[in-house]
């Protein structure tokens, strides 16, 4: 059985990484990207740790194998990394409401095996996601590769709307944002 937790472990974190590694868009073919989602981020266990010292992230375990996981960073945390700064540069460029995006937490990544697709598992990693930083932030932000309409249509489901868009690497990204102080987005 699938168990949703706070990832703990360097061990964990390693699981992350070996399910990151076999879902890069640089390493699956072009119709499984399109058809399944793919990742673009590609990130080592020092980011990983890193992380996890502010934020750690979200994962489903079946057993001790990690078959999903939504990565949580902080603004402060993102400035690391070159693609993350780049999407914090962007969202602090976003109004939404009206008004300047602040108080966020960013979905670093978040990836399901392939085995266990079909099984609502965004959802329920979204719902721990939700459960453990919504009470410190009010919006939980990311982006999504346009092409990737797999993720978006995800993402969607959940509460999630486009507030801009952006393109780097060649490619056209949508910035979500997920408002938490709204009741539909429970």
């Amino acid at each position: 059985m699938v168990q949703i937790q706070l990832a703990k472990t360097s061990e964990e974190l390693i699981g992350v990484l070996a399910l990151q590694q076999a879902n890069l868009r640089k390493n699956i073919s072009d119709e499984e990207a399109t058809t399944q989602g793919f990742l673009m981020a590609e990130y080592d266990l020092d980011y990983l740790t890193f992380l996890q010292e502010s934020s750690p992230g979200i994962i489903a375990k079946d057993g001790d194998k990690v078959v999903g996981y939504s990565l949580v960073a902080l603004p402060e945390t993102a400035r690391q990394h070159p693609l993350l700064a780049d999407l914090v540069a962007n969202i602090e460029r976003c109004i939404y409401d009206g008004k300047p995006v602040t108080n966020y937490a960013i979905v670093a990544q978040l990836c399901v095996s392939k085995d266990y697709r079909g099984q609502d598992l965004v959802q329920k990693l979204y719902g721990g996601f939700q459960e453990h930083y919504s009470s410190r932030f009010d919006f939980c932000v990311t982006d999504v590769a346009q092409a990737n309409g797999r993720s978006l249509k995800a993402h969607q489901k959940r509460g999630f709307q486009v507030i801009d868009t952006l393109s780097y690497g060649g490619i056209g990204w949508d910035i979500v944002l997920w408002d938490w102080n709204k009741k539909s987005a429970s």
